[in-house]
């Protein structure tokens, strides 16, 4: 009977000649981490904004209200009062939905510079790695040729 050859000495000695790269691993890690970390930053300021301008919007509604409760001595200054407080709203809500809009655009726009800035690392992140690869590869395979000779 033949015996069958035992390739597991072969492939441990094949697969222990390619060296491992992690520290490409924790590069990318970092990385992202780090555009989390700015992606994080510019939606919580987004927040922060939102926050005030609708804080701002309570506070000048209620102020109107206010105006509004107050007991009058014509039936018609009730009218006029509610058409003032309608009015006033409508320009204030104009306002406010403005000021929400340019805090969304500026939040797309620090998003897309973020990740237009994160792809270009990233592609060279990974032709660098690439290339340490392939040096590895190469080297190895030299020296494995090498030694089988």
């Amino acid at each position: 009977m033949t015996k069958t050859q035992d390739f597991t000495a072969v492939f441990k000695d094949f697969l222990g000649a390619f060296p491992v790269d992690t520290k490409a691993m924790e590069d990318a890690f970092k990385n992202q981490a780090a555009l989390n970390e700015k992606l994080s930053g510019v939606a919580l300021s987004a927040a922060e904004q939102s926050a005030e301008i609708s804080n701002k919007w309570a506070k000048e509604t209620l102020s109107r209200l206010s105006d509004i409760s107050k007991a009058k001595t014509e039936p018609a200054d009730y009218a006029k009062a509610m058409t003032d407080f309608a009015s006033a709203n409508a320009e204030v809500a104009a306002e406010n939905l403005a000021a929400f809009a340019e805090v969304a655009k500026k939040v797309q726009m620090e998003t897309v510079e973020l990740l237009l800035a994160a792809g270009k690392t990233i592609q060279e992140d990974a032709a660098n790695v690439v290339k340490k690869a392939t040096d590895d590869v190469t080297a190895a395979t030299k020296k494995a040729t090498t030694a089988a000779k």
